[in-house]
């Protein structure tokens, strides 16, 4: 089981799509068991899209979400959600923000992991 985070962009897209906190639970369940689930979308640096059947939808007319799993150093990153008919694909121009963020946010965890860890002693 991997840790995953709720980015604040994905907590207003959900609040706004109306998501029930068991699709959000669910939602986390499936990354947490898998990190790697989904289609990896391509000049993204690594983010994936993946399908979740909604209260009484199923995975056509669900949500999508977009995540990121830089290794079993940092958690998943949930980033962002939409319902299918809400959104289409990224632009190329949100592709290519995605992969200069992406990696930063990462190493940005990291770096805080390790200060907390030297701060409490932890190895």
């Amino acid at each position: 089981m991997h840790t995953v985070a709720l980015t604040p962009m994905f907590l207003n897209q959900a609040k706004r799509e109306g998501m029930a906190d068991k699709d959000i639970s669910d939602i986390v369940n499936v990354l947490a068991d898998n990190p790697n689930a989904g289609d990896l979308m391509a000049g993204t640096g690594g983010a994936r899209k993946l399908r979740h059947a909604g209260r009484g939808k199923g995975k056509s007319g669900g949500y999508r979400t977009i995540h990121y799993f830089g290794g079993d150093d940092v958690p998943v990153f949930l980033l962002s959600v939409y319902g299918k008919g809400t959104a289409d694909n990224l632009t190329k121009a949100e592709r290519n923000e995605l992969a200069k963020i992406l990696p930063k946010m990462a190493d940005a965890y990291k770096k805080s992991a390790s200060q907390a860890k030297a701060k409490f002693g932890y190895k």
